[in-house]
């Protein structure tokens, strides 16, 4: 199995809703909590090693570096 990139969700904004209403009233600390959760039981449910590396991979591909 390979990594989906494409659009894939049913209902992507009320997804986005649900996501940003669960962190409503939660510290930062907690926020982050709650998001390593979410990661850990989604990455459960994908289950293969593979498409999680290549999750992270290109997670890690978005994200700009800070120069010094």
């Amino acid at each position: 199995m390979e990594l989906i990139t494409a659009q894939n969700l049913q209902a992507p904004d009320d997804f986005y809703e649900a996501l940003i209403e669960v962190h409503q009233g939660l510290a930062p600390e907690q926020s982050h909590a709650l998001n390593a959760r979410l990661i850990l039981l989604l990455a459960n449910h994908v289950g293969e090693q593979k498409v999680l590396s290549q999750a992270l991979l290109a997670a890690r591909g978005t994200i700009q570096t800070s120069q010094h």
